[in-house]
């Protein structure tokens, strides 16, 4: 049987990439990928849940990928986080950021960049799986449904 490999190994090697160290990485680093890859996670999802206008998709989309919704989930699923996975959460919304919230609170904004951080720490880091867990978490949390 053939072993799976994850998306960033396979963009990696299809892309023929070095491979990175999340360790490397500052902590706007791996939120800026992070925000990408949870955007995908929550964009597959809506789409899971049937076919409809793309203006449908958008803004239950949208409502999953706020500053608002990721650090409420955050808020739940910190307790269940190692010490190495707590350290790049903090460090991401410990972080300086030169952009502003739109349309959330500094607190919320920042909570979000350090969700954000750890989802590009996992991601980068090949722990794809764990990334699903903490996601999964997070959403029943706030009692997601389609």
């Amino acid at each position: 049987m053939e072993e799976s490999i994850d998306l960033f190994e396979q963009i990696r090697l299809g892309m023929d990439l070095e491979n990175v160290d999340g360790d490397t990485y500052s902590p706007l680093t791996l939120a800026y990928i992070g925000d990408a890859i949870y955007e995908i996670v929550i964009r597959t999802m809506v789409v899971s849940w049937g076919n409809m206008q793309v203006n449908k998709l958008h803004k239950k989309s949208s409502n999953l990928v706020k500053a608002q919704t990721q650090a409420e989930m955050a808020k739940h699923i910190t307790d269940s986080l190692d010490d190495k996975e707590m350290s790049v959460y903090k460090r991401g919304r410990n972080a300086k950021s030169f952009t502003k919230a739109k349309n959330a609170s500094v607190i919320d904004y920042r909570m979000a960049t350090g969700f954000e951080a750890l989802m590009g720490y996992l991601y980068i880091s090949h722990k794809s799986d764990r990334m699903m867990e903490l996601i999964k978490m997070g959403l029943e949390s706030l009692n997601v449904q389609n």
